[in-house]
């Protein structure tokens, strides 16, 4: 266990890179044979928008991981969080750690990015995309992006998790994040079995559906076990998926300023919770 975890914190930037660039090249190729929807579109007209939103979180990435350093210098040096105080053995320290994560930093955050009306003018460029595909996965708008990255540090300061433990936890989240956008299909029955578990990708494509409250489910990342638990999880029809959103201009939806504008967009009729406008 111990060697494993060497692995990952002594793991080059480059096999991160090769991982990330790998799986987008995988399920990518995916698409063609396994596609959940077969409506035409401009594929690769749409892959640079979501890459080029993906080099601006790469950029804020960087700046996060110096800061996400200190973190656990800090942590280590003064012997805070949770698992510090406990003597479990590692592998369960792992899980626990994985498990904060995920509710922490995928599920609670998304959440409230939909629950905030004021966080949902962000979120709005991520389900603006009116085609899912694997790249979709990178879609998120900076300020979006940089939230994710502060719930994470979250759970790292309530756990006091070894950074290994963060790293193992970042490999897999993003192979969750391409592979639940990915235009793939699975058989239903087993993609369905799987949900109860994991987010799938039929699963996710509900949560793009373009109608509330179909929107406002299915905020897993890794797990959907916290969809079951709050109740938001929904599996229905697939053939009435429609992705997109009503209030944005859906033919801008590959435009990289529209876009990146959307949050501060003033003529855009943004809905609160409790159905007024802002």
């Amino acid at each position: 266990m111990e060697a494993f975890l060497k692995f990952f914190e002594t793991m080059p930037i480059y096999y991160k890179l090769v991982w990330l660039i790998g799986l987008i090249t995988l399920f990518w190729i995916l698409e063609g044979y396994y596609s959940f929807l077969k409506s035409p579109y401009d594929k690769w007209k749409h892959a640079r928008t979501n890459l080029a939103l993906l080099s601006f979180t790469m950029i804020i990435n960087v700046a996060f991981g110096l800061l996400t350093a200190g973190v656990f210098i800090f942590l280590e040096q003064n012997s805070l969080g949770v698992l510090n105080y406990v003597s479990l053995p590692i592998w369960l320290e792992l899980v626990i750690s994985l498990l904060v994560l995920d509710l922490v930093a995928q599920y609670g955050i998304h959440f409230l990015l939909h629950k905030s009306s004021v966080l949902w003018r962000l979120h709005t460029v991520h389900h603006s995309d009116t085609f899912l595909d694997v790249t979709s996965g990178t879609r998120h708008h900076p300020l979006d992006f940089m939230l994710r990255e502060f719930a994470a540090l979250i759970a790292v300061v309530i756990t006091g998790m070894p950074i290994g433990f963060y790293l193992i936890y970042r490999i897999i989240t993003v192979f969750f994040t391409y592979w639940s956008h990915a235009n793939i299909s699975l058989p239903k029955k087993l993609d369905k079995t799987l949900s109860y578990l994991i987010v799938t990708p039929g699963m996710h494509k509900f949560h793009h559906h373009d109608s509330m409250p179909i929107t406002d489910t299915n905020f897993g990342n890794i797990l959907s076990i916290w969809d079951h638990i709050f109740g938001t999880y929904y599996y229905g029809d697939s053939q009435n998926i429609k992705y997109g959103l009503d209030i944005v201009d859906s033919k801008r939806s590959n435009d990289l300023k529209y876009q990146l504008g959307l949050p501060f967009n003033k003529s855009i009729q943004y809905k609160n919770k409790e159905g007024s406008q802002n």
